[in-house]
């Protein structure tokens, strides 16, 4: 089975996108960028999860906001609910929808790690909040032109999160077998 035009652009955006989520796990937890101390309370490893989760909370306000603001000046819209016959606000609650999709993975992810990784490896999880807005944004801008256009923005929060859940999940697992 051969990919068309549009499977090779997203899977040229999921590739940048998997890549980029490898770097920051990869500088985060061997580089220590931000010089987090190796015996570090639990506590502070959860504040340093809960603060790196600022920027992507962000992304889910505006999200909101962008349907609320839009609600207001649709006579159509400002009562609520479902429109099917309104292609600005599917299109607003879609990006809500997977921006809260993101978020959720991204809390579980940012505490699972904070709580199972080594206190040096915690600079990830700034690092991931950061990539997160970014994505979110790319993910934004792109996402009226199609899937192409949203790839990267979509697999950068995506795969971050999956790369550290899966790593906190083994180690988790390993840690138990092992004790």
């Amino acid at each position: 089975m051969s990919l068309d035009n549009k499977q090779k652009k997203v899977l040229a955006g999921m590739l940048v996108g998997a890549c980029t989520a490898l770097i920051i796990v990869v500088i985060g937890s061997w580089l220590n960028p931000f010089k987090f101390a190796t015996d570090m309370p639990v506590i502070d490893r959860i504040r340093i999860a809960v603060q790196s989760l600022a920027l992507p909370a962000l992304c889910l306000v505006v999200a909101i906001g962008r349907i609320a603001k839009y609600r207001f000046y649709s006579k159509a819209d400002i009562d609520g609910g479902m429109n099917p016959n309104s292609p600005a606000l599917t299109m607003r609650q879609s990006l809500l929808q997977n921006t809260l999709e993101q978020f959720t993975l991204a809390v579980l992810a940012y505490l699972l790690w904070s709580v199972t990784m080594p206190a040096y490896w915690l600079s990830v999880l700034p690092l991931a909040g950061i990539g997160f807005a970014i994505g979110r944004v790319l993910f934004f801008i792109g996402y009226r032109h199609g899937a192409p256009a949203r790839a990267i923005g979509f697999t950068l929060a995506f795969y971050t999160s999956s790369l550290m859940l899966f790593t906190a999940s083994i180690t988790m697992l390993y840690q138990i077998l092992t004790s």
